[in-house]
């Protein structure tokens, strides 16, 4: 009896697996929702988000609508439209805002963290506030958070934590690996695969991940730790949170290598985390406040940084105040 119960259990597991599979995808199609306001606004949100090139891109035709300023898309980063798991998704993102967000010293709402990826990830312009696209982001956004009570998250949110060797990223070796995991889709040169050709707006089938068509200094995937955790939970194509190709120290290198590549510059990046206590030690741009160099920040090692900005974080914020 107990045989043919673990036998029954077994056989079941996968039709399980498929059918909550199904439900995920069911729960997230935009499809499914009326045709009206509501819907139509998701709708368009997530066209934004995964063909973000055509429609505010800077080939698109209309001069007005070039908002972003490289023909990358949201879903680059924000893979399987926002909702993959540990690959920054946007499913519970609404219940988190507003929020204090370090960068700025301040509380900030959705919309200006849309705006935020606009000036940086995607080497942009903000959006207006009151534009349809800015309402559709947020809208896409909402229906990816629906259930999901605010104050709360949802598992799979953001990225997954990620402890650095105790070393500096080694580019030498993380040449080796973009050689042998990444080269393919990315090419030589990390000028990515282009759809069609240049001004034709039609992005990209593998993104470029250094030059002048990619995300700029300011953007959090300029981080290296950011970049390494990323990589190690969804690179290359494939990979998952619990199903990596990479180790740590490939990822680590690897996202080294690429950030050792020339790539858009934004203005004024010494204005960003005014309260310096709150400067990730990965955040490779001045002014500096640890005494540490520039290549330290940009390539680690970081154990040593981490602890000292916990013991200089006090100091600062008793300055700040008095």
């Amino acid at each position: 009896m107990k045989i043919h119960t673990l036998l029954l259990t077994v056989a079941i597991l996968p039709i399980l697996a498929c059918a909550q599979t199904e439900d995920a995808v069911k729960k997230y199609d935009v499809d499914n929702l009326p045709n009206d306001h509501y819907g139509r606004l998701a709708r368009y949100g997530k066209r934004l988000s995964e063909k973000t090139f055509e429609v505010i891109g800077p080939e698109v035709g209309e001069k007005k609508m070039r908002y972003s300023g490289n023909n990358l898309a949201c879903t680059n980063c924000h893979q399987e439209a926002a909702t993959k798991k540990f690959a920054i998704p946007w499913v519970g993102a609404q219940a988190t805002f507003p929020q204090y967000r370090g960068r700025e010293d301040d509380v900030s709402t959705i919309e200006e963290r849309v705006n935020g990826c606009m000036e940086r990830s995607m080497n942009g312009k903000a959006l207006p506030f009151d534009s349809r696209e800015m309402k559709a982001f947020v809208t896409y956004i909402h229906f990816l958070s629906k259930g999901v009570p605010i104050g709360s998250s949802v598992e799979g949110q953001g990225l997954p934590k990620f402890t650095p060797p105790d070393r500096m990223s080694n580019v030498i070796a993380g040449e080796k690996v973009y050689a042998e995991k990444c080269i393919a889709c990315h090419g030589p040169e990390g000028a990515g695969l282009r759809n069609g050709k240049p001004g034709e707006a039609k992005g990209y089938t593998f993104p470029p991940l250094w030059g002048r068509d990619t995300f700029n200094n300011g953007a959090g995937m300029n981080r290296l730790l950011t970049a390494a955790s990323f990589i190690k939970a969804n690179m290359p194509l494939g990979a998952a949170y619990g199903q990596s190709q990479l180790s740590d120290d490939q990822a680590y290198d690897v996202a080294g290598y690429i950030l050792s590549k020339p790539r858009p510059i934004k203005a004024n990046l010494d204005k960003d985390f005014p309260a310096r206590w709150n400067k990730p030690v990965d955040a490779a741009f001045a002014p500096y406040v640890d005494g540490a160099s520039a290549e330290q920040h940009k390539y680690g090692p970081f154990q040593l940084l981490i602890e000292n900005m916990k013991r200089l974080k006090p100091i600062l914020n008793k300055s700040a105040i008095e």
